[in-house]
């Protein structure tokens, strides 16, 4: 029986390491915090999981909160230009729903479902020289690192021709709530994508966290912008404090949130989370001081800005990919050539889409971006495919990102001009 070490006990870590488990491999998963650490502590993102991500759980019974997290049914997208008047809006409607479980929930539950299934579960910070005596030893078939926000990111070097930002492109900021009454506009359960030309977004998302469900106020502000409030609280703001700032911006820039916000209070204690990071992608292997190698998953080597929501579907499609190289590979040996074509196939069919459509939305929208989201306004057709670009953002290459593809789509629908 093959033995794999995964580090990291995220979205990807947690999920590659139960679904290698069910297929018969000899798992140990390190995990920085233990359950009870990860249920009661803050929020670490925001979680809009679509279909296809959704899937690759569901194919390994991971799925337990299908009947309790509300259905996110679609998109709504509105463009305030300026701040406080709506310049443009429309409804795009998912085929099926997507959904956000709060973290907390969700990966303290996956490791106690892994200690059940037969995961050897290590509850430990790993450290570079940690994994470099472990490799050392060669105790491991293969050793993955999913731990995308601690030190041992910085093993894997950045790629600089698939990363063209060197610094931070927005300042995030979320709270969980509960009291935001419905979207007059759409009662049902949907994304909120409310932008502010030149300032930055507002996302609303519906989710489930511990006290039921609720919803997420998610801002990302242009660094230096009036939006950017977060910016000189460096460590973690009181969370009644974030939660008077988030409901300001919104009642200063987007009064139709703001009607709905009246009685808007924190879902718990620890129920907001704020920072900045720069997207960046990285080279998949590290080569550690020992003569070791391992292979980066999901955030270690893809960490693009959460602006068009695709970090956990990301993670999941990754670690889904690379359970499927795992079993293709049988008894051949896990090196470093193996490990860079399982990122590249990865990359080429997923990684490459959502990094070059997430960079380009952290910009100006160029005119064509903005001619094809006036024409989803006035054409449900446009609306729906624009959402389901979410689902699978390959499509956006099809008719999106490209002008040239762009005009000719529109003269399809009959919509140019």
């Amino acid at each position: 029986m093959r033995k794999i070490l995964i580090v990291g006990a995220g979205q990807a870590g947690l999920q590659l390491a139960l679904s290698l488990r069910a297929e018969g491999y000899d798992v140990t998963l390190m995990s920085a915090r233990t359950p009870e650490e990860i249920r009661t502590g803050w929020p670490t993102s925001t979680q809009a999981m679509f279909d296809l991500a959704l899937n690759t759980e569901r194919a390994y019974d991971l799925n337990h909160w299908d009947n309790v997290t509300p259905p996110i049914h679609g998109l709504r997208v509105q463009l305030a230009a300026p701040p406080g008047n709506l310049a443009l809006a429309f409804n795009g409607k998912l085929q099926r729903p997507a959904q956000s479980t709060d973290q907390r929930i969700k990966m303290a539950r996956w490791l106690e479902d892994a200690e059940e299934r037969g995961v050897e579960v290590i509850y430990n910070a790993a450290t570079t020289q940690d994994l470099d005596a472990i490799t050392q030893l060669g105790r491991y078939d293969l050793t993955v690192v999913a731990a995308g926000k601690g030190d041992l990111v910085a093993m894997f070097d950045r790629d600089p021709e698939r990363s063209p930002y060197t610094e931070p492109q927005r300042g995030l900021a979320v709270a969980y709530v509960h009291g935001l009454e419905p979207d007059p506009e759409w009662p049902d359960p949907h994304v909120g994508f409310h932008a502010l030309p030149g300032l930055g977004e507002l996302f609303v998302i519906p989710g489930l966290t511990h006290s039921g469900p609720c919803d997420i106020l998610f801002w990302e502000a242009i660094p230096g912008g009036p939006l950017d409030r977060w910016a000189g609280h460096p460590g973690r703001m009181d969370p009644e404090q974030h939660l008077r700032l988030t409901l300001e911006l919104i009642r200063e820039n987007l009064p139709w949130v703001a009607a709905r916000a009246a009685n808007v209070r924190l879902t718990d204690a620890k129920a907001t989370l704020h920072g900045r990071y720069t997207p960046t992608v990285r080279r998949p292997v590290a080569h550690l001081p020992g003569g070791g190698k391992v292979l980066g998953l999901a955030d270690v080597v893809i960490a693009n800005d959460p602006i068009t929501g695709q970090g956990s579907n990301t993670a999941a499609k990754a670690a889904d990919h690379y359970l499927r190289a795992i079993l293709a590979r049988g008894e051949q040996p896990f090196d470093e050539q193996w490990m860079t074509e399982t990122f590249e196939g990865f990359w080429t069919g997923h990684g490459a889409a959502v990094t070059g459509w997430t960079n380009a939305m952290l910009q100006p929208l160029p005119p064509h971006v903005q001619q094809l989201l006036g024409a989803a306004s006035q054409n449900e057709r446009i609306a729906a495919r624009f959402a389901a670009g979410f689902v699978d953002p390959n499509d956006f290459l099809n008719w999106f990102v490209d002008p040239e593809k762009a005009t000719a789509y529109l003269a399809e629908v009959g919509t140019a001009g």
